[in-house]
């Protein structure tokens, strides 16, 4: 009598282990999932789902061996009509017999010469109950066991994967749904202004943030099942090898029977013998190639994927780079971050440029229109800002009364262009005139809100904001900054009136000198 292995020191499934080498056959598989969408349509389940149905289908493969060899014992006894049973338990096909070849040489066609041979031994007898129940049929109920837990372990060990990938897709198809409908909501706006924590350009900053998330999950997920597909095929050899070495025993048991006898379950065991380890799951992934997870395929990468409204307008900022900001304690300067000017007229402030490392919230946010620019410096490159923060940032909400921000650029140019761009975000002309330039134009005088020109009566006048006039103006184009005082015509007359920057740039001077 031969020895056999145990079925419980047989090949265990992986739970979460590195990727295993696959045998090569000749195709080249397709990843399951499309690399440029940011949900897949796949079912994130599905290649378990299929793994799970396929030990189902061993399962009851060994299940069906089982009531063979069961049935047999009985009716070793002796007549025909109780070996009629035993075809019975084989007569029927396969359950989720698709999954094996219909092909000559595998499983399939063994239990075909299965039902051949028991039909020739309806007419045999055999008294070798006993050796049966007690050798050959604890083998298939050890397989069967052992393909039952199986199962159940890699179903306990997808289903944390699994799950983990649907929360991550979720989270982000939630922020594309909130993308369009801010996008669209921005488009329709008009121009009225929208809550800081809805501008396009930060919701799409946070669908980048959580797509990192989703694709390291789906990832971690592929390289399990990966692993989980490797071993399969080992371990179906040694489910098969179990079979052949309870169909090893049978026949030994049946030997002392008639030639005829003996010749059938030769046959039987043949045809289950010439079955190679490899030969169903070799089948077996050239049929599902489509669905099975390809190992050679390179993994999901975020250059690779795009999202609805991904490269809308909106989301693209006006203007973007690195400022510095005087600190509200005097002895820490100033202090460099990064801004962002948005279609939504916004003055976001972040403290870098990342979005992978953390979720992009803004330290700061000035709606452009409600503030305007107190002071320009062009030998220290700074502007100085007044309005109120709006952001949701904790730190932030100590400034949320109307404060002066002095921000500091690399260069005059940047200045201009930052102060440029600002202007143009907020509708509102926000730079003063040269005393040249409004002599030039004394027929057309240009109201800054950063030097408001004074009335007949000298009184200073608040900044005009056209955005809130009743009646359609045209916009004026701003003159260039001076340090020279203003001069606004009245009645016709050009008068020389200081300018507030111009007032504050020169005490700012005298300061330094004394």
């Amino acid at each position: 009598m031969s020895n056999l292995s145990s079925p419980v020191d047989g090949p265990k499934l992986p739970y979460r282990s590195n990727t295993l080498r696959t045998v090569s056959t000749g195709t080249e598989r397709r990843a399951s999932m499309s690399e440029d969408e940011a949900i897949p349509g796949s079912d994130s389940n599905e290649t378990t789902n299929l793994l799970i149905e396929r030990l189902r289908a061993w399962k009851h493969m060994c299940g069906y061996l089982e009531d063979y060899v069961a049935v047999t014992a009985k009716v070793q006894k002796g007549m025909s009509k109780d070996f009629e049973k035993v075809l019975k338990t084989v007569n029927e096909p396969l359950k989720e017999g698709h999954h094996f070849s219909q092909s000559a040489g595998g499983v399939y066609s063994f239990f075909e010469n299965i039902r051949a041979n028991t039909q020739g031994m309806i007419n045999l007898y055999a008294d070798g109950e006993r050796n049966l129940k007690t050798s050959v049929l604890p083998t298939l109920e050890k397989l069967h066991k052992e393909l039952k837990a199986k199962s159940k372990e890699l179903q306990t060990g997808a289903s944390k994967g699994a799950k983990a990938v649907e929360k991550a897709r979720n989270l982000t198809q939630k922020h594309i749904e909130l993308l369009g409908q801010k996008t669209s909501a921005l488009d329709s706006a008009a121009g009225n202004r929208l809550e800081t924590a809805h501008d396009p350009y930060l919701v799409r900053r946070g669908i980048i943030h959580r797509l990192n998330k989703q694709v390291i999950e789906e990832n971690n997920n592929r390289q399990e099942i990966i692993a989980v597909q490797n071993n399969f095929q080992q371990f179906e050899a040694h489910v098969l090898q179990v079979v052949q070495a309870a169909m090893d025993q049978l026949v030994v048991f049946m030997g002392g029977q008639s030639d005829r006898q003996k010749a059938m379950y030769t046959d039987i065991l043949g045809t289950l013998q010439r079955i190679p380890p490899e030969f169903e799951w070799v089948n077996f992934i050239t049929r599902n190639d489509s669905t099975l997870v390809d190992p050679d395929a390179p993994p999901r990468t975020l250059a690779n994927i795009t999202f609805a409204n991904q490269d809308h307008r909106t989301t693209q900022p006006l203007i973007q780079g690195t400022l510095q900001r005087k600190s509200r304690v005097l002895v820490k300067g100033f202090t460099s971050f990064f801004y962002v000017v948005t279609h939504a007229r916004y003055l976001h402030e972040f403290k870098d440029n990342d979005d992978f490392h953390k979720d992009p919230a803004p330290e700061l946010s000035l709606y452009l229109p409600d503030c305007h620019v107190v002071s320009i410096d062009e030998v220290k490159n700074t502007f100085t800002i007044k309005g109120k923060d709006v952001s949701s940032n904790v730190v932030g909400n100590a400034f949320h009364t109307n404060t002066e921000f002095v921000f500091k650029a690399g260069s005059a140019a940047d200045a201009k262009e930052w102060l440029k761009v600002i202007k143009e975000a907020a509708h509102t002309p926000i730079a003063t005139t040269t005393a040249a330039a409004a002599a030039s134009n004394l027929t057309s005088p240009i109201t800054s809100p950063v030097s408001p020109a004074p009335s007949a009566t000298g009184a200073a006048q608040p900044p005009a904001y056209p955005e809130k006039e009743t009646a359609a103006q045209s916009p004026v184009s701003p003159a260039a900054v001076s340090r020279t005082n203003t001069t606004t015509t009245t009645g016709g007359v050009a008068e020389k009136v200081p300018s507030p920057v111009s007032e504050k740039t020169e005490q700012t001077a005298v300061a330094e000198k004394s």
